[in-house]
């Protein structure tokens, strides 16, 4: 298995090749970041289904966005934050075909608590919660504690200063534990 750190240069000069318009390079990256992209997916949606959904998302909005790519963070943050806003999509889609806005079937019955793995439904209670949120308290709890992405990182991807970082961070956490203790 190859080093960390040689795996992080290869996918950074792929970044940057692919989004030089390099063809090649985007393949490579496509196909080297794949797997990361279903396990970023994954931490949101519980169901694998799901989160092969938003990491096809994710990957396309990769392939669509890779040209915008300017650098100002690392490839991976910027492929984290990309993710983490193809998953919540997905999981809004989801909501919108069960709660019949797009004509789908009506919300199912909550699911077994005997069945349903705690962790599971903690995640969806945490993905209603965050959908509730102002969307830049949401992106910046998003990055931080479900993707675990620093301060400076999160501050370089949302181009805004590390103090409103941290201000959007705990103001979100406030509004989650709030919200989420609603569902106890």
């Amino acid at each position: 298995m190859a080093h960390p750190a040689i795996v992080e240069v290869d996918i950074e000069t792929l970044a940057r090749g692919a989004a030089a318009g390099d063809p090649l390079a985007l393949n490579a990256l496509l196909a080297a970041i794949r797997p990361e992209t279903l396990r970023l997916c994954a931490r949101f949606l519980p169901n694998r289904e799901d989160a092969e959904e938003a990491c096809q998302d994710a990957l396309w909005a990769v392939t669509r966005g890779i040209a915008s790519f300017q650098g100002r963070s690392t490839f991976r943050t910027w492929l984290y934050g990309l993710t983490a806003n193809r998953a919540r999509s997905t999981y809004q889609a989801m909501r919108r075909r069960y709660d019949g806005e797009a004509g789908g079937a009506p919300l199912p019955d909550p699911p077994d608590p005997r069945r349903t793995s705690v962790v599971a439904g903690t995640r969806l209670d945490l993905l209603d919660a965050l959908d509730e949120l102002p969307a830049e308290y949401a992106e910046a709890a998003t990055l931080r504690d479900v993707l675990g992405l620093g301060y400076a990182d999160i501050a370089a991807l949302l181009d805004v200063p590390e103090g409103t970082v941290k201000s959007r961070i705990h103001e979100a956490r406030r509004r989650l534990r709030l919200r989420l203790s609603d569902y106890r």
